[in-house]
């Protein structure tokens, strides 16, 4: 009963590193910053919301997949390529997210605030102009009807399948939308944040994370590659998954203080007009 409820436990916990990770996935960054611009004259208290409100709509087709395949684990096997397939779509996706997001700073004219760049957004970016609460919902879902985070989702869902049941699974799914909720409602503060200061400080902080998110989008993919070529890594690897979450949101959070720290810095020294 004991190691029952110690895997419970350690399923939660890297359930919700792996919401707060999928949180920062830079097509959710690049989607939320145009929900958040698009709002941020007309409608100021809901362009703070955008973030959550996305992520309440990804995580709802989440919790909806969880449940499914808690229903279907008895009879449904899952294929082996399945979840191989599914990593090579992340680690593509990662690889090619990261030069986009290093190519935005690079390509940023000084002064500019650097945008976070994104995949899905390209394809799909007429719904970032969205200006009512259930249609940003709305586009959080469809955002999720996607094969990386489909495949996710029943990943870990089936591990829950065999320890708890559906009714587990649905915890699951919960958790998973608690952690990107939490992740993305900060990403949506943080942009009207600087929307509204829109200063040398906001610049310099956009920078910061824009290269942070292509970074961590690098260093992830690269990860993920080295596991497949090199069974060593791999076998290093298995086991530690909820370490490297925690690793990789400590480093997320680090630099984000440092980003404030930068910006907080460069409006310190900055010389006012009437101060020349």
């Amino acid at each position: 009963m004991g190691n029952l409820s110690n895997d419970w436990m350690t399923l939660m916990m890297l359930v919700f590193v792996l919401g707060l990770r999928h949180g920062m996935d830079p097509d959710h960054l690049a989607t939320i910053d145009g929900l958040t611009r698009f709002n941020s004259d007309s409608r100021k208290r809901l362009s703070r919301w955008c973030g959550f409100l996305f992520s309440l709509g990804h995580g709802l087709v989440v919790s909806a997949i969880a449940v499914a395949v808690g229903l279907l684990a008895g009879e449904w096997i899952v294929p082996a390529w399945l979840d191989d397939l599914g990593a090579w779509v992340s680690i593509l996706f990662l690889l090619m997210l990261g030069w986009l997001n290093l190519a935005a700073v690079v390509a940023a004219k000084p002064g500019e605030i650097v945008r976070p760049a994104g995949l899905k957004g390209r394809w799909l970016g007429r719904f970032t102009r969205s200006s009512h609460p259930v249609l940003i919902v709305l586009v959080g879902a469809l955002f999720a009807l996607s094969f990386d985070t489909m495949t996710q989702a029943v990943v870990f869902s089936i591990a829950a399948a065999s320890i708890g049941g559906w009714a587990f699974c649905a915890l699951l799914g919960v958790t998973f939308m608690a952690g990107m909720m939490l992740t993305d409602g900060v990403n949506g503060w943080w942009v009207s944040r600087m929307i509204a200061r829109a200063d040398q400080r906001a610049c310099i902080a956009s920078r910061v994370m824009a290269l942070v998110v292509a970074g961590l989008s690098f260093a992830v993919g690269g990860f993920g590659l080295a596991k497949y070529l090199f069974p060593e890594v791999a076998a290093y690897s298995s086991g530690r998954e909820l370490a490297f979450g925690i690793l990789f949101l400590a480093l997320v959070v680090l630099s984000f203080v440092a980003a404030l720290g930068l910006a907080r810095r460069a409006g310190q020294n900055t010389v006012l007009p009437e101060q020349a």
